[in-house]
């Protein structure tokens, strides 16, 4: 059958799934931008995207598809790598609505789930029972359970867990006529029945007899020996099966044979306990060379990282704390994890193994980790491998993943790999090693550069060497990331021409119009069709207002994303708040970036930044920055959305309530000049009511309150600091929020760093740009950076510059670089710039500032929320660790993500919503959960507005409970925090 393509079949297909009662179906060319992408080296644009809300909609769109030659590409966090979720025809997008749980059977140990329940999420339901889903895959705060059944996912643990095919019970299925099914192990009686019916199951079943006995030989020799297979249908496992289990069968099939709709699976107790060894190597064979000594003592899972990620991860703030626990300059680390409920056998098990390395000769150093606090580090570091790999790439020079889900014995690992690494120096190609030694597969992803003339067909010849290799050794071509467009092409010559041949019989007999998800694992088209990057798109010319210090400018930065899909992560971290909220692809950072490349690949990409559909997807943007940190590429889509937006006003103009936002710090001053009459506002709905109307600002949310005795006005007039300034001079950023709105903060921290020995300058004459910038006024923003930059380097060259609000002081160490390239002035301060909270725990630390527990009562709970910029740019250590010298305090800091209100998004009346929403899903609940006795510390303004008014409490500025908790002085005026605690 002929599939249809272009834009007749598409509205012929669009006015076919109306008529089936399909409720959400897009065919603009954004979403089919969006959906042209997978985390592999392929893009394909579909016909269109189908976002089910249940099984009877799969059903509808199959039957619809079916009867139009259309193909369907399900899918579900869109991360695999090997090109299995990108098509030409419909992508069936089973993640954003079928979610659910709908089944834990602690008893049975069995859990029912929709094909778009993520796995992390999955394992949080089933942790309180003492259990979790097996296969834990690297990409588990993502991965979605059905797209781990379409590719036969395992992980670390496969060792003891095995894959996802071993997890499965049965599946709810719709086959390629639209038709549903339950698919599993049936008894003799009941197996045969289902053969006999009409309809597209009894031929299946028929036909599937008929291929298990004429093809018999084939089946029992043709498969790879080694057990760790996601590649080919599994008609081994059927041969041997009694009960004929279709849904196993159906594993790894990657959404050619079936759809699944509904999985039960199997749940397994949860270890009570993990340790971990790390053990440091000079170089990766010799790491690899200790595998076996690990794998004597029954791991759950041991893993390699190479010397290429490991520098990786020092760049990055995200992963710093790595760094400060490893010993030496290891070349390779192994991570030995052994888990189970005996704590003390398994710290035995640790000891026994660095003592078996150490008379082994194998490495330098073996690090034991026992405790959670000590495994956090490493695993984040180890579970974000493939990212940081990714992030190595520069242009059009990525490391793919061509080659790198191969698999072999274990025992012939260290041979294998040297040969492995033979080939690719005979090409000239580099690598970096990562992945489960415990298995045989190591992840090695070669850098290469497809723009580059020839190097697709290098890549190719390197792909049919390594296929080569490992069926020498009795391994796997693909391991645990499939076939896909990568590696279905050589499956004919992996399994044999008979076996190859029986499995196209499989495809035909499930799929007789070809149109389950066509081209992977039989019948595939070349590897190198396809390719992202083979063909080199020429844009037009665009002078952008930020420096882009990256190849390929603007265009090069959105371009570092690989689509691997972190920014889809929901119960962890801050990035990405709106896809969180919303589970629109649109509005994660990778849909935004891949947008984003698509209109800076156009002939005038000026125009294209200003078109509508563009800034839909980027105006749900709260600029948190997570993604600078989070993503492994450190894909900053603040600072592009921030240089769109200037662009969209130079063809629409600028809104009247950007030039009101982006002025903050003129209206906080007059505000102050004329308060308390600046804030009737709040107190007259009508003229909340009017505001929204005429300037979009939400009457919903109460405005700020100016306080006509502001900082200036304090610092200017109270009597002089009584301690000796011998530190010299610290120069204090007085930013619009702590200078009129909560001037409180500012002086207790003045006062604390005064108290502590420092001269204090007041830095009140300028503002940062920061509001400006985030309202794309770019040009306004360097002006102003431009001033403050002159203002801060005016004095002493070495005084620190200090502030307390994350945005303002963080814009002079990050954006002031990109608004005033070549300003030498710029690099000088943001070296100076420093978090106030270093200064004064130095100062704790030295004795200058003494803490009393009488000034805090002894217990008192703290609960500290973040600010995402701080989070993103130079993480929340410094202040955590303020806040633990106060004595008697416990200090807990919530893993809550973005606020949701992101300094003016979540007064934008349209915006209003959204922001609740985000607070809601984890911030929130966090501190409702609180007693009334536990004390709220957020160091963002816009934090503690949202605390205030999402759950009615205050929350404390850290100075402000460390000023309160100082050693009773003489009374001085101004010293300490104002107002009650």
């Amino acid at each position: 059958m002929t599939l249809a393509t272009g834009a007749e079949p598409a509205g012929e297909v669009r006015e076919g799934l109306r008529r089936a009662g399909v409720a959400e179906a897009r065919f603009d060319a954004h979403t089919r931008n969006l959906y042209s992408r997978d985390a592999s080296m392929y893009t394909i644009t579909p016909l269109g995207v189908v976002f089910p809300r249940d099984a009877d909609e799969v059903a509808a769109v199959a039957e619809v598809a079916g009867g139009l030659g259309v193909a369907l590409t399900p899918r579900g966090a869109g991360t695999s790598l090997a090109g299995q979720t990108v098509g030409a025809g419909l992508v069936l997008d089973l993640s954003r609505h079928m979610r659910s749980i709908e089944r834990l059977d602690p008893e049975a140990r069995t859990a029912r789930v929709q094909p778009g329940v993520v796995q992390d999420e999955l394992n949080a339901a089933a942790a309180p029972h003492g259990l979790m889903f097996g296969p834990d895959t690297s990409t588990s705060n993502r991965a979605t359970i059905g797209g781990m059944i379409g590719n036969n996912s395992a992980g670390s643990g496969s060792l003891r867990y095995g894959m996802t095919i071993d997890h499965v019970r049965t599946l709810d299925a719709v086959l390629a006529d639209g038709s549903r099914t339950v698919l599993g192990p049936l008894p003799a009686e009941e197996r045969a029945a289902r053969a006999a019916r009409p309809g597209l199951e009894g031929e299946i079943r028929r036909g599937l007899e008929r291929i298990l006995a004429e093809d018999a030989e084939a089946i029992a020799t043709g498969f790879p020996d080694f057990w760790r297979r996601a590649c080919g249908y599994r008609l081994d496992r059927l041969a041997g099966d009694p009960s004929f289990d279709l849904a196993k069968f159906v594993v790894g099939s990657e959404g050619t044979l079936a759809l699944a709709t509904a999985a039960e699976v199997d749940l397994v107790p949860r270890p009570a306990h993990t340790v971990i060894a790390v053990g440091h190597f000079a170089t990766t064979p010799e790491a690899i060379a200790a595998t076996q000594d690990a794998l004597a003592l029954d791991p759950a899972a041991v893993e390699l990282m190479d010397r290429t990620i490991l520098d990786l991860s020092r760049q990055r703030i995200e992963y710093a704390a790595l760094g400060e626990i490893l010993t030496g300059d290891p070349g390779a680390l192994l991570f030995v994890s052994f888990r189970g409920d005996d704590e003390a056998e398994l710290t035995d098990r640790l000891h026994r193994l660095a003592k078996a390395w150490k008379a082994g000769g194998h490495g330098y150093h073996t690090l034991l980790a026992a405790e959670p606090k000590d495994q956090a580090a490493l695993l984040k570091v180890r579970k974000s491998s493939l990212g940081l790999l990714m992030a190595a790439g520069s242009g059009t020079r990525r490391p793919l993943a061509f080659v790198e889900d191969t698999a072999v014995d274990p025992a012939h690992l260290v041979e294998y790999t040297t040969r492995f690494k033979e080939i690719l120096d005979r090409h000239g190609m580099e690598a970096g090693f990562y992945g489960h030694c415990s298995v045989g597969c190591l992840h090695i992803r070669p850098f290469v550069d497809l723009a580059v003339p020839g190097e697709a067909e290098r890549m190719r010849a390197v792909a049919e060497e390594v296929k080569e290799l490992v069926t020498a050794y009795g391994g796997v071509n693909s391991s645990e990331h499939g076939d896909g467009l990568a590696r279905s092409e050589f499956n004919r010559e992996v399994f044999g021409p008979q076996l190859y041949a029986a499995m196209q019989r499989v495809k035909r007999l499930f799929d007789p119009g070809n149109v389950l998800n066509p081209g992977k694992i039989v019948d595939a088209p070349p590897m190198t069709d396809n390719l992202r990057d083979a063909r080199p798109v020429e844009p037009g010319p665009l002078r952008t207002r930020l420096s882009f210090e990256v190849v390929g400018g603007m265009r090069g930065a959105a371009d570092r994303c690989m689509n691997i899909g972190l920014c889809r992560k929901t119960s962890s971290g801050t990035m990405c708040p709106s896809y969180i909220a919303t589970r629109d692809e649109e509005h994660s950072t990778r849909g935004r970036a891949n947008a984003l490349v698509e209109a800076l690949s156009s002939a005038d990409p000026a125009a294209a930044l200003g078109e509508e559909p563009l800034h839909g997807a980027l105006d749900l943007c709260l600029m948190c920055k997570a993604c600078k940190s989070e993503c492994p590429l450190g894909v900053d889509m603040a600072k592009l959305k921030s240089e769109a937006l200037s662009h969209h006003h130079d063809v629409h103009g600028v809104p009247l309530r950007s030039r009101v936002f982006g002025a903050v710090r003129t209206l906080y001053r007059l505000g102050s000049a004329t308060a308390p009459l600046s804030s009737l506002p709040n107190r007259v709905p009508l003229l909340r009511r009017l505001v929204e109307r005429t300037v979009g600002i939400t009457a919903r949310r109460p405005l700020p309150a100016f306080e006509r005795r502001n900082l200036v006005r304090w610092f200017r007039r109270r009597p002089a600091p009584e301690a000796p300034a011998d530190l010299g001079e610290a120069v204090f950023l007085a930013d619009s929020f702590a200078t009129y709105t909560e001037p409180g903060i500012g002086r207790a921290a003045i006062g604390l760093l005064e108290r502590a020995g420092w001269r204090v300058r007041l830095e009140s004459r300028g503002c940062c740009g920061r509001s400006s910038l985030s309202k794309g006024l770019v040009d306004d923003a360097k002006a102003k950076a431009g001033r403050l930059v002159g203002l801060l380097s005016e004095g002493a060259a070495d005084a620190p510059i200090v502030g307390c609000e994350p945005s303002c002081v963080l814009t002079l160490k990050d954006e002031a670089a990109s608004l005033l390239p070549g300003d030498e002035r710029v690099a000088a301060v943001a070296d100076r710039v420093r978090q106030v909270e270093e200064l004064i725990t130095e100062a704790i630390d030295a004795g200058r500032l003494r803490l009393s527990a009488d000034s805090w009562p002894a217990g008192r709970r703290i609960l500290f929320h973040g600010h995402c910029h701080q989070k993103a740019e130079v993480g929340t250590a410094a202040t955590v660790g303020l806040l633990r010298r106060i004595p008697g305090a416990e200090v807990v800091e919530l893993d809550a993500g973005c606020c949701g209100m992101a300094g003016s998004f979540g007064f934008e009346a349209e915006h209003y919503e959204l922001s609740m929403k985000v607070g809601s899903d984890r911030l929130f609940p966090a501190i409702e959960a609180e007693p009334e006795g536990t004390v709220l510390a957020a160091t963002g303004v816009s934090c503690r507005q949202q605390i205030g008014h999402g759950t009615g409490r205050r929350s404390w500025h850290p100075v402000e409970l460390v000023a309160a908790a100082l050693e009773p002085a003489a009374p001085r005026e101004g010293a300490g925090a104002s107002g009650e605690r």
